[in-house]
């Protein structure tokens, strides 16, 4: 299950030495509906390999706010604190598995 990021525990999931996916979602938004099922495929699939997290941008403006994000569904991919990738707009699985393979090694 994808973990529920949030601006109060955002710098603790930053602060692990796994790859990090984070997608940045809203209830209203049709894409991030269409996103949200596959981010939750990828988190049991990468379990123990990668942190894969959500974050509502209506609940925690902070987090959305760091990282610039003004169009959703965003995914980042973040390693060692610094963003690596990113993914703007609804994306196929197999593209989003191809970016978290080529940060895993």
């Amino acid at each position: 299950m994808a973990k529920e990021i949030n601006d109060s525990n955002l710098a603790e999931v930053l602060g692990q030495d796994q790859l990090v996916v984070i997608d940045f979602w809203a209830e209203w938004c049709g894409p991030c509906r269409l996103v949200g099922p596959i981010i939750e495929e990828l988190a049991t699939q990468y379990e123990g390999k990668a942190v894969i997290g959500k974050v509502d941008v209506d609940s925690n403006p902070e987090a959305s706010q760091k990282y610039g994000i003004r169009n959703i569904p965003t995914i980042l991919f973040i390693k060692n604190g610094e963003v690596v990738d990113k993914q703007v707009g609804a994306a196929p699985k197999a593209m989003l598995e191809e970016k978290i393979n080529q940060h895993l090694s």
